[in-house]
């Protein structure tokens, strides 16, 4: 069984009532197209369950949701919760709309309400510090504070990396936001669109110089893009705008017609000087984007593809784990170890 967000990488958490998959705290199944997902309650996007007894863990939900009756339902979607506080959500045959009304807007409306919040915890805490050194005396210009915050984030930017993409020849790319915010898609004339990564130098002014890092194409280009969008989407949406990217979605036969379209009209959607960055794009082109490069993993995935999910999995485990033992001492890891190992011995012997 895998624990770890295949997004965020953070744990799915657990439940008591669905036997056949203890994993997860909102479940959302379609049992018509054999689909079951687990939520993640921290970034609220959808993992795929890659498990052999999907099925067994589906025909469970169904009847732990005909079996309550705390449960709200529209015509085509369900939202049941039992008695130990997990979630289900039932899927029938919605309509598009409905379907990502359900999926995508609590996903990006939590991302909408954090970066609210970061923005208001920023603007209190440099008038705290423009405020409270007044009262003891002191004197600190807003703009001089200005001065020292904002390069001082502007570096951190450019040196954190927030995400690992895969290159062609096998290797990891390890990219700062910097460089996500300075991600460009281009197209030649009839041609299939490809994803621009910079560099990670730094010319005046904090942009990225020296050409670029990486140019992905194909496949890769579609993963990369998969886990971008969420870094430049951070700022959430509002459920008017998840509609719009629906509609947007809707005239595209696929994401990377999608793709192709915007990189080859950039006029149509870029101002002058912010040519082919993703970042710049409408609001709705960037969602649409984002939701499409979702569910065409999906569909890869479900047509036969899930060793590539299975391996999806695993590297999000290997993460949580590096994650989870960022900063422990070795004293204490060889401690767990002992405890584990412990557990282990301590378990009754199975009969056969």
């Amino acid at each position: 069984m895998y624990r770890a967000c295949l997004f965020c990488h953070s744990d799915l958490g657990g439940n008591e009532a669905v036997e056949h998959l203890p994993i997860g705290r909102r479940l959302a199944f379609d049992a018509g197209r054999g689909r079951l997902w687990v939520v993640c309650r921290k970034c609220e996007r959808w993992n795929l369950t890659p498990f052999d007894d999907r099925w067994e863990a589906i025909e469970e939900c169904e009847r732990l949701f005909r079996g309550t009756t705390m449960r709200l339902s529209t015509d085509h979607i369900g939202l049941a919760r039992l008695r130990e506080g997990t979630e289900l959500v039932r899927i029938g045959e919605p309509l598009r709309p409905e379907f990502a009304a359900w999926r995508y807007g609590d996903q990006f409306g939590r991302r909408r309400v954090r970066h609210a919040l970061l923005i208001g915890a920023g603007v209190a805490g440099i008038a705290g510090l423009v405020i409270v050194p007044k009262l003891v005396g002191l004197s600190l210009g807003g703009g001089g504070l200005y001065n020292v915050i904002n390069p001082a984030l502007q570096v951190m930017k450019a040196k954190r990396t927030v995400a690992r993409l895969a290159a062609p020849d096998g290797t990891t790319l390890s990219v700062t936001q910097l460089q996500i915010d300075n991600t460009r898609v281009s197209a030649e004339p009839g041609g299939t669109w490809r994803l621009h990564i910079p560099g990670r130098k730094l010319a005046w002014g904090g942009k990225p110089k020296g050409g670029d890092l990486a140019v992905l194409e194909g496949p890769v280009a579609r993963q990369a893009l998969q886990q971008l969008l969420p870094r430049v989407n951070r700022r959430g949406a509002s459920k008017e705008q998840v509609q719009h990217a629906v509609r947007v979605l809707e005239e595209s036969p696929s994401t990377d017609a999608l793709a192709t379209r915007l990189a080859g009209s950039p006029g149509q959607f870029w101002k002058p000087k912010h040519q082919g960055l993703i970042f710049a794009l409408p609001t709705e082109m960037r969602l649409a984007l984002e939701m499409g490069s979702h569910e065409d993993a999906e569909r890869r995935w479900l047509a036969g593809e899930l060793l590539d999910l299975e391996q999806a999995w695993r590297a999000a485990e290997e993460l949580a784990g590096i994650a989870d033992k960022l900063g422990l001492p070795e004293q204490v890891e060889d401690r767990l170890a002992v405890l584990q190992q412990e557990a282990k011995s301590a378990r009754p012997p199975v009969d056969g």
